[in-house]
């Protein structure tokens, strides 16, 4: 019986050592007791292979987007995109003018991929669409603003006279 299997059912679940094998993690899901084979649903094992447990680390810690973004078909052109953005950060280099391409590459890839990216690229138009709305607020409030003080001007200057 391995040493997982001896803990008590109120215990902590065991720390799976680095070189677990899948026969231990059978080896607890076919035990009769019930609460190691509860335990065994959080022994993962490494069916998978060195490409898995190299894709998990690498996601480990990452946000959704970037999640999302990774499983579509653009993956490549969103790392690189990602690199650029990094790149530009740390050489303090203007972000739009280093990676223009980059950002290019990867709208023009979303959108032949467009049935998974979708939600983002619409997502994209609106925030778009209100960035507009906003300027043209701006600009509607200055030209109030400039309209006013040229009323205020000439009612000065009748005022003297």
């Amino acid at each position: 019986m391995s040493a997982a299997a001896s803990e008590s059912p109120n215990s902590e679940p065991p720390i799976r050592p680095p070189d677990s094998s899948p026969i231990e993690a059978k080896t607890l899901e076919s035990s009769p007791n019930p609460d190691e084979r509860s335990t065994s649903d959080r022994v993962e094992t490494d069916a998978g292979g060195e490409g898995e447990a190299a894709a998990a680390a690498e996601e480990e810690g990452e946000c959704g987007f970037c999640l999302f973004m990774k499983a579509g078909g653009c993956r490549d052109a969103f790392v690189d995109w990602e690199k650029c953005i990094e790149e530009a950060e740390k050489s303090k280099e203007d972000i739009v003018d280093k990676c223009f391409q980059a950002t290019a590459s990867l709208k023009k890839c979303m959108e032949a991929h467009y049935d998974y990216y979708e939600p983002i690229l619409r997502a994209e138009k609106a925030a778009e669409e209100e960035v507009v709305k906003e300027l043209d607020r701006e600009a509607a409030t200055k030209d109030a603003e400039q309209s006013a003080s040229a009323e205020r001007t000439v009612t000065l200057e009748v005022a003297k006279e």
